[in-house]
């Protein structure tokens, strides 16, 4: 089974580009994490969603897969998350959007790509 987690970030208006270009750079090395499957994480943005309005002042989008809800929640607990959203996203973000959801089985291999190094 795949879970599959999802997250928006809105930084307040006074957050210079360079604080959230350090929190995507942070945010990344999350990804090592070995409650992280297959080391599957990826933080983008700015959005190129055209128009702009639709995305909502979004400025940071994170995917990330995990083979459970335990490795989720380990994830969630672990001292690296902790130490990156307590630094540099909980005192500056305006709003945020979580999201995860379980991959249906049939839709498994999808999850199963192989990456390239």
């Amino acid at each position: 089974m795949t879970l599959v987690h999802i997250v928006l970030f809105k930084f307040r208006s006074d957050v210079s580009e360079e604080h959230r270009r350090i929190f995507v750079t942070e945010l990344k090395k999350l990804r090592s994490l070995s409650c992280v499957k297959a080391g599957r994480l990826l933080v983008g943005g700015p959005s190129v969603t055209d128009p702009i309005e639709r995305s909502q002042g979004f400025q940071i989008a994170l995917v990330s897969y995990h083979d459970n809800k335990e490795a989720l929640a380990e994830y969630q607990a672990s001292d690296e998350h902790h130490r990156v959203t307590s630094t540099y996203m909980f005192p500056f973000k305006e709003d945020l959007v979580r999201f995860d959801f379980e991959v249906d089985e049939e839709d498994e291999h999808m999850c199963q790509f192989p990456l390239v190094v």
